[in-house]
């Protein structure tokens, strides 16, 4: 299906103007449109605008805008609309029947929802999408609705089936659901069928599918029950949008889809079962398609209505299938209707109405349409003819063939119906050019093949297709019966046959005879009659038939006999009566005689005896007719006796049997009636004994041996003796028989019956008998045959000998004689030879070693390979004769191989070459003659036959003989003297291809000599002379010929040269037409002047081109120029109006006067060019004054300054500018410059000296500027004084601005070349300080910058400063930046690394300074991991309160306690200068803004902890204080909150379990491995702290990061704790002390009341305390003076320490003083 454009309903609006729906009225006689402006539009089928009307809202008061209308449709009968509101609402309206009437709303349905969609697929029932996802039906009758199903996804779709029975909704979730009113039988399922991948806005349902697309841009064809059918996806196509709207066709085979300025369509394919996609209808500035709607009578030819203009008759014709008709035809006379659809073919009769509609695959139009037969129209497609009977919708048949002539078909349908046959349908058809094929159309089968032996050129079925006439291409007419196949040849020199309609009465033409065939059943019987024109057809009505005759001008009508054509009639419809009583009307002619057959036949096939009895009178027939007047008496005497048909009488029908010699029917009858008799009587009168014995044998009748008796007598009696001796022999009596056979002369029925019996062989008189008259009777085989059986084998062989039964006589002879056998296989031989049967000869003749005979015998029999067999097994002389018969017969086979070598072995080599020869297969014949002849002899024999050949014409083959022996030359020498040019030329191209060009020219020049030109022609092209093809040409005066091929073959002017040779040829007016019509006249006058044919061009430009003749006088003057003559050239230029080519001719020859003579008489411009010429001269030869001179009267400064420029001569070029040109002094003292400074040194020399001059001159600015472009030409100092001239000149004499230009242009000119000090000096001449201190600066003359800074601008000093830092800096001069700038010195030791000499130098400096390069020095050491390093610093430095260092204390701190090894003695130091720091830094904070800050508790609390990790390491260097160890490393476990806490837990359980604490040791130990474990997984949710419930040991502990102790130490502590938990001897709680709290523990759990810790163990002061000054700070008595013991036994300097330590944290030691000393 293809869409067209109609028009165009609704121009386009200003603006967005979308319709929201539109509908086609069911009768499809309107058409209705809803705009954006909710106006229903209404059209009628043409497309014009009949009627609108107004929409309104659900509610007034929410105004005219406040909804929009989502569906619409048409009632069933046409007469009211239903228009889907977005406000929740579905008004009917009726609009009724007419245009204008009343619109009107009859029902109304409010919703819950806004509707989206809405159809009506049936009387009363309105279905409707609900944005809510309810699909609901509205029942106009009730004025009620209800839903039919609900989904949670807004309807954004809605479509029904073809029959309106079943709809299908879309939903915004992708799903598709269906459902049925009636599923029609179809039993597809309901509900849910499809989840689209997008929203299906475009859905539609098709015959075969379900069609939906959306904004994925693909369109997708589900099956019945949902599965994908086809894709087709577009997403890939920039072009192509999202689908908006689909709409299928009524029928239900076609799709179209709306997307963005496009419509898709899809057609449905029956053959292939898929959709197929049409070309998409593009339409520009569409956007996009919001609605689709089709013509409920699909707007296409599903119908289409065929009316008669003249009748006024209609017929409609349709598709069953519901296709869409592509293509209508009228043809055949205006009869006959032929249209397309896709997959069917629509034929039609208009007369009868009948219409057919067949399965057809379209060929692309190439099938022909036969209308020839009414009742079916014949379809000829690709080699097949189709036949479709109108009126039927299947093909009637289809069979191959080539011919389409419709005189070659002959269709029969039913035209004429015979009793007993209903359907009589036939077909004749020409398989080929001489075969035709009849065919049973209702059976499909063929009913018979007629192969012809001439070419068939027309036929025809007679109309009860039982005869088919046709007509060969030598005009015979033949009529062939179908049921009996007999083919009767009728008439010669037909020219013209027909059937005569409605009978089988045939008339044609014989030349000047009208022949007719009233009874085609005796096609001999012909009636004849003359006529003097030629039959032009046949006409049959108003009871006769004429034959239409042409004779002359006139047509005049020969009538048929219609009484004999009735016959004909009166035979076809069954009325054998009036067919009777017709030909007793008629006399005894050959045709009455045939008629009367034909009835005869008929009346006794149809039982009508009387009839048949009547036939056979009126045709002589008496027996017949006596015979069946009996018959039929006995007939009638039935039928009165008995009533009824009287021939149904057993005795009729036997004797109608006997009457078509049907004795066995017959019989039957009677034996059926039991009348034994009457048909032994029967069998007697008709002299059947045989027949009459056996009936009476089978029935045991009485009288069956007087029967046989009688049979006998008869026998003899009528002389029978054989039949009688059969009797006899059946009977058992063979003497008797053999004597009636002997008696009948028949010894060979004698002898098989002697043979077959023994007792009858031994009566020897009996045997000699029947022998003897066996030999009388020559049966010289059988007698042998009963000699043998004798034993009597000599007679026996002879009698085989003579009778030629040779095999017997073998056979016997190799048992009796078998000398004899090689004779008579000879003789068999010979025998078999005589009778023509060579082949059988030939093996007997090898049995009997007859090698001749068997030759001459293979020969004979033409059985060459045997012959061959058998002379390759003779001597050579014996077949040598024979070979060569053999090898002919070979060589006419073409089989030249082997009759080559049989030639060969019978030494006919010479026939061999002959016959390779006249084959024309010279290469074998001559390399078999190579072979066996010497080359000379071949050589000899090939040229002479060559040469015979020759004479014979036949000069290919002479050709092919002379190359074989490698003559070509005397084959080409042969073609030239019979002028075969052609070939000539081929040999020549082939054996002397280096002497072709020369052969074709000289050919050429052959043929032209004998005047044959064409043939010359094609020669010299040949030889690429088309220059003497010309020439031959122009010789014979064919100027058209020359110009002809001049133009074809010379290139692009040669045919322009001959047309003027042609032209020159005619001369004058003549030669002007000529040179007109070629369109060359121009071309022409300038080849005369291009070939100094001046006198012929003038002449031409004379009489048509005057414009021409200056040119040529122009042209005239350059010539005589050329020669020298400028006289005459002068004045040919002046009459051509070029006197400045005088001029410059003059000129060119430095004829100054001449020139200038000239030039003031006719060319006054041309006076300066004389002068610059002549100039010019003067400059060649160096003479600058004259030229000038020159010059300037010429009045061309410009040129004596570029002349004086080029010669180098500046000064004087300055001079003329400066003078004459005063406006380019400038332009060219700049280009003076460029020019010096190219020239390098010497040109800067010269700049110098220019600059003088200006300077001499006092023009100080072009001085200046000439100084100022002295660029460095290797000598530096030549520079500088230009420059510092430069500056001088402009500060002396030129304005302040410009010398300050100056001053600042050659300033860092200076500076580039290294003169500082100049640059400063010229910048300080005009106050330019700052730039003279960059000069300084740049220079690195630092105190000169510092100075003129000081002394001229002191606000630049820290401008110089600066510079000087960052120059030292640069140079990295860091010592000497000490003194400028430490904090720029400090980062730079920073920075270099140099660490050492940053902080000594930092020292140098405040104490600020000196701690933020600390800070930094000490955060650089931590990132290297070396803390100690850092500690070491502050250690130093001392540790300010800064909160920007408290990081870095945090990680000294943090760093130490987690490093390993510092669980010892040796450690102390490190512990002690940790403490130190950490008491300096709180120190500090107490003098601080930090003081009592939450960062000062936590360094007071690292200061703690540092001091029991001293006092540890201290106490560890002691013996006695092991326990103070100890107590220090549990009381450590109270600040696991900044320690690591498997560490502390490690290093407590393992001091516990060193002074023998083991309960403490193992619960410490433990919750170390529970720690370990811990930091593996990373958590410490699974720790269990029951054995520290009331303890003041923290659970919330930041997790470790990694394992502080080694794994060799963790499976250490593992196999310790797990054998003592093995042992079970410790209980796991930890010691308590009087408070019943842990002993440790600072805090009591039952009274909450905090002790102060002891500072020598940690531990809780509970008694015995010592205090000190500073509030917070005490020592339990015992352990402070256990401790105190241990120095003075020890005299422990770390001990000591530590006292010093707490004496200075403490403000002092107690009252029980301690001496350091």
């Amino acid at each position: 299906m293809q869409l067209k454009h109609l028009r165009t309903l609704l121009s386009p609006q200003d603006g967005a103007a979308k319709v929201t729906c539109m509908a086609w009225s069911q009768n499809n006689a309107k058409f209705a449109v809803c705009t954006v402006d909710r106006v229903v539009l209404l059209y009628d089928e043409h497309g014009e605008r009949r009627d609108k009307f107004s929409t309104k809202p659900a509610d007034m008061k929410y105004g005219r805008k406040s909804y929009m209308v989502k569906g619409m449709a048409f009632s069933p009968d046409s007469t009211k609309i239903a228009i889907g509101q977005t406000d929740n609402i579905i008004y009917v309206y009726k609009i009724g029947e007419d245009w204008g009437d009343k619109k009107v709303i009859c029902n109304k349905f409010i919703q819950t929802s806004a509707v989206t969609c809405l159809q009506w697929p049936a009387e009363y029932i309105i279905v409707f999408g609900l944005a809510e996802g309810k699909v609901r039906l509205a029942n106009t009758k009730t004025n009620k609705s209800s839903t039919i199903y609900g989904t949670d996804s807004y309807v954004v779709s809605l479509t029904t089936n073809c029959s309106g029975k079943g709809i299908l909704s879309g939903h915004a979730d992708g799903t598709i659901v269906r459902y049925f009113f009636d599923d029609e039988g179809s039993g597809e399922s309901q509900g849910k069928l499809v989840n689209h991948p997008c929203p299906p806005y475009a859905l539609a349902w098709a015959t075969n599918s379900i069609v939906a697309a959306g904004c994925d841009r693909r369109i997708v064809a589900y099956g019945k029950e949902g599965h994908v059918l086809q894709t087709f996806d577009y997403s890939r196509d920039p072009q192509e949008r999202e689908f908006t709207t689909a709409a299928a066709s009524p029928g239900g085979q076609s799709v179209v889809l709306g997307s963005y300025d496009r419509l898709r369509v899809l057609n449905w394919s029956p053959r292939r079962s898929i959709w197929e996609e049409a070309k998409p209808k593009e339409i520009a500035n569409l956007y996009t398609i919001t609605a689709l709607a089709w013509k409920r009578d699909g707007s296409r030819l599903c119908a289409v209505i065929v009316k008669n203009l003249s009748s006024g008759t209609r017929v409609v014709l349709k598709s069953h299938y519901g296709y869409e008709v592509e293509e209508v035809k009228i043809l055949g006379k205006e009869r006959y209707l032929v249209a397309h659809t896709s997959d069917t073919l629509l034929l039609g009769d208009l007369n009868t109405n009948r219409l057919s509609e067949v399965a057809w695959q379209g060929s692309g139009g190439n099938e022909k349409y036969f209308f020839e037969n009414e009742n079916v129209c014949m379809i000829f497609n690709a080699g097949e003819l189709t036949l479709v009977e109108y009126g039927s919708n299947d093909t009637l048949g289809s069979v191959r063939t080539e011919f389409m002539n419709p005189h070659l078909i002959s269709v029969r349908i039913n035209e004429r119906c015979q009793r007993g046959m209903e359907d009589n349908k036939k077909l004749a058809y020409l398989v080929d050019i001489k075969t035709i094929a009849i065919v049973d159309l209702i059976g499909g089968y063929n009913i018979g093949t007629i192969s012809h032996e001439s070419r068939v050129d027309w036929l025809e079925l007679n109309e009860t297709g039982h005869k088919l006439l046709f007509r060969d291409r030598k005009l015979r007419l033949h009529l062939y019966d179908i049921e009996s196949c007999c083919k009767t040849m009728i008439l010669n020199f037909c020219s013209y046959v027909q059937w005569v309609p409605g009978s089988d009465v045939l008339v044609a033409q014989n030349r000047n005879s009208l022949c007719v065939w009233y009874n085609i059943e005796a096609p001999e019987r012909v009636t004849m009659s003359s006529i003097r024109g030629d039959v032009v057809g046949l006409e049959r009505g108003g009871g006769k038939t004429e034959v239409m005759v042409t004779e002359g001008v006139t047509t005049v009508a020969y009538t048929l006999d219609e009484g004999l054509i009735e016959f004909g009639t009166a035979i076809d419809d069954g009325n054998y009566t009036r067919a009777t009583a017709f030909l007793e009307t008629l006399e005894m002619t050959p045709e009455t005689e045939a008629m009367w057959k034909t009835l005869s036949k008929l009346a006794l096939e149809a039982r009508q005896l009387h009839i048949a009895e009547r036939c056979f009178s009126a045709l002589g027939h008496v027996a017949k007719a006596r015979f069946l007047h009996e018959t039929n008496e006995i007939a009638d005497q039935v039928s009165r006796e008995y009533g009824g048909e009287g021939t149904d009488f057993y005795q009729v029908r036997a004797r109608l049997a006997m009457l078509e010699k049907n004795y066995k029917l017959a019989e039957m009858i009677f034996l059926e009636q039991n009348a034994v008799e009457e048909a032994m009587d029967m069998y007697q009168e008709l002299h059947r004994w045989d027949e009459c014995i056996a009936v009476a044998e089978a029935k045991g009748h009485p009288a069956l041996e007087k029967l046989r008796r009688g049979y006998y007598q008869w026998l003899m009696d009528t002389q029978q003796e054989e039949r009688a001796g059969e009797l006899q022999e059946s009977q058992g009596d063979g003497l008797a028989a053999i004597s009636l056979y002997l008696k009948a002369g028949l010894p060979a029925k004698a002898a098989r019956l002697v043979l077959t019996q023994e007792e009858l062989l031994a009566n020897t008189e009996l045997v000699e008998h029947i022998t003897a008259a066996l030999i009388k009777g020559e049966l010289y085989e059988r007698a042998g045959d009963l000699f043998e059986k004798i034993r009597n084998p000599q007679r026996a062989l002879e009698c085989y000998c003579k009778g030629n039964a040779f095999m017997k006589a073998v056979e016997l002879a190799r048992l009796a004689f078998p000398v004899e056998v090689v004779r008579l296989e000879e003789a068999w031989g010979d025998h078999l030879v005589q009778q023509k049967q060579l082949d059988a000869a030939i093996n007997h003749y090898i049995e009997a070693r007859c090698s001749i005979k068997a030759i001459e015998a293979a020969l004979g029999a033409r059985q060459w390979k045997k012959a061959i067999y058998i002379l390759d097994l003779q001597d050579r002389n014996t077949a040598s004769k024979y070979y060569p018969r053999v090898a002919q017969h070979y060589a006419s086979l073409q089989e030249y191989e082997i009759a080559e070598e049989l030639y060969t072995k019978g030494d006919r080599t010479k026939d061999a070459i002959d016959m390779y020869t006249q084959a024309g297969r010279w290469e074998q014949a001559h390399k078999l003659a190579m072979k066996c002849m010497r080359p000379e002899d071949v050589s000899v024999l090939y040229i002479t036959q060559a040469q015979e050949m020759e004479k014979q014409g036949k000069y290919r083959e002479a050709e092919r003989l002379y190359v074989t022996v490698e003559e070509p030359d005397l084959a080409i020498t042969m073609f030239k003297k019979h002028k075969l040019y052609d070939d000539m030329i081929r040999l020549v191209g082939k054996h002397h291809p280096d002497l072709l060009s020369d052969t074709h020219l000289h050919l050429g020049k052959e043929l032209e000599a004998e005047g044959r030109l064409p043939e010359a022609e094609y020669h010299y092209l040949e030889a690429q002379e088309w220059k003497a093809t010309v020439n031959m040409y122009r010789s014979n005066g064919l100027w058209e010929e020359a110009y002809r091929v001049a133009k074809a073959h010379g290139g692009a002017n040669a045919h322009k040269h001959v047309a003027y040779l042609w032209a020159k040829s005619l001369g004058g007016e003549a030669a002007v037409r000529l040179l007109n019509k070629l369109g060359l006249l121009e071309a022409a006058i300038d080849h005369a002047a291009d070939n100094c044919s001046f006198e012929f061009a003038f002449e031409l430009s004379r009489l048509a081109l005057k414009h021409k003749t200056p040119e040529i006088h122009l042209r005239y003057a350059m010539y005589l120029e050329d020669e020298g003559k400028f006289e005459e050239a002068e004045a040919e230029f002046i009459r051509a109006g070029k006197p400045k080519e005088a001029v410059l001719m003059f000129v060119h020859n430095q004829d100054w006067e001449a020139a200038q003579r000239v030039a003031e008489a006719h060319d006054p411009d041309s006076v300066a060019e004389v002068l610059v010429g002549q100039a010019r001269g003067a400059l060649e030869e160096k003479d600058f004054q004259k030229a000038e001179g020159l010059l300037l009267r010429a009045q061309r400064p410009g040129l004596a300054l570029n002349y004086y420029k080029e010669a180098g001569l500046w000064s004087d070029a300055l001079r003329i500018c400066k003078d004459y040109m005063p406006g380019q002094l400038e332009a060219l003292q700049e280009e003076y410059e460029r020019e010096a400074t190219k020239k390098g040194a010497r040109g800067m020399e010269g700049l110098v000296e220019q600059a003088r001059h200006w300077e001499q001159a006092g023009e100080y600015s072009h001085a200046v500027d000439c100084y100022l472009k002295v660029r460095d030409s290797g000598s530096s100092s030549l520079v500088e004084k230009c420059w510092m001239k430069a500056a001088e000149l402009s500060i002396k004499f030129l304005p302040p601005q410009r010398s300050l230009e100056v001053v600042r242009a050659v300033g860092p000119q200076l500076i580039g070349i290294g003169k500082h000090s100049a640059a400063a000096e010229l910048y300080l001449n005009l106050d330019l300080v700052k730039e003279a201190i960059d000069a300084f600066i740049e220079g690195e003359e630092w105190n000169k910058a510092k100075r003129v800074a000081k002394e001229l601008d002191p606000r630049y000093e820290d401008y110089v400063d600066q510079h000087y830092k960052e120059f030292l800096k640069n140079q990295g001069k860091v010592d000497s930046l000490v003194g400028v700038d430490v904090v720029a010195a400090l980062d730079l030791y920073v920075e270099q690394g140099q660490w050492d000499k940053c902080i000594d130098t930092a020292t140098k400096q405040n104490y600020k300074i000196l701690h933020k390069y600390v800070a930094l020095y000490a955060t650089h050491l931590i990132r290297e991991g070396g803390y100690a390093q850092a500690l070491a610093l502050y250690v130093q430095h001392g540790a300010p309160a800064n909160p920007q260092n408290f990081n870095i204390y945090k990680r000294i701190f943090t760093d130490m306690v987690s490093s390993p090894g510092t669980n010892s003695a040796e450690a102390y130091h490190n512990w002690a200068d940790l403490r130190d720091v950490l008491f300096n830094l709180c120190e500090n904070l107490v003098k601080s803004s930090e003081a009592n800050s939450p960062a000062h508790e936590e360094f007071e609390t690292m200061l703690l902890i540092a001091h029991y990790y001293a006092t540890r390491s201290a106490a560890q260097s002691v013996k006695q204080l092991e326990t103070v160890a100890a107590r220090l490393s549990v009381s450590l476990l109270r600040h696991t909150q900044l320690l690591p806490a498997d560490k502390a837990f490690y290093e407590a359980g393992v001091a516990a379990k060193a002074v023998g604490w083991e309960n403490m040791a193992f619960i410490f130990l433990n919750r170390f491995l529970d720690l370990t474990d811990a930091i593996e997984e990373g958590t410490l949710d699974a720790l269990d702290h029951s054995d520290f419930q009331d303890t003041d040991i923290p659970f919330e502990v930041p997790l470790p990061a990694k394992q502080h102790i080694p794994e060799a130490q963790r499976e250490e502590v593992r196999d310790w704790v797990l054998t003592v938990s093995m042992d079970q001897r410790l209980e796991q709680v930890l010691p308590r002390d009087e408070r019943g709290a842990y002993e440790a523990s600072l805090v009591a759990a039952s009274t909450g009341v905090r002790a102060l810790p002891c500072l020598i163990t940690g531990y809780p002061i509970l008694r015995n305390k010592i205090e000190f000054k500073r509030p917070g700070k005490a020592a339990n008595k015992d352990n402070w003076n256990k401790f105190l013991m241990a120095i003075k036994t020890s005299h422990s300097p770390v001990c000591q320490d530590v006292l010093k330590f707490i004496s200075q944290w403490c403000g002092g030691l107690p009252s029980t003083s301690f001496s350091f000393q």
